[in-house]
């Protein structure tokens, strides 16, 4: 197993437990499936954004690839729910980028004073 994939199936682990109330406890082979089902999950999602992002004679998969992507294979009913942890997770990271006093790319900003 490689590094990232303990990584990754650690991040799941934390997941998985923080989703579930406290006094639920997981069985380890119910937990190894449900984290192989969360990796074919992703891999079937990327390989389909991936085929939409050449269709469209892109280089980089975009957020609307994957929203695209996920109508194409039948999960159109969880598009608003994905679009709306997207826009969440722009925010909370401009948020971090602020509250660092830069933007992303490194440029420093000025804060006003109230």
């Amino acid at each position: 197993m490689l590094v990232g994939d303990v990584m990754a199936r650690a991040t799941m682990t934390k997941i998985i437990k923080e989703m579930l109330p406290p006094d639920v406890r997981v069985a380890r082979d119910a937990q190894d499936l449900l984290i192989d089902c969360c990796v074919e999950f992703i891999n079937l999602i990327s390989s389909e954004s991936n085929e939409v992002c050449n269709r469209e004679d892109k280089r980089t998969i975009a957020p609307e690839h994957v929203l695209k992507a996920l109508q194409a294979l039948g999960f159109g009913e969880y598009i608003e729910e994905v679009y709306a942890a997207y826009e969440q997770h722009r925010i909370e990271t401009m948020q971090d980028s602020l509250k660092g006093g830069k933007w992303s790319n490194g440029a420093e900003i000025q804060r006003k004073k109230q």
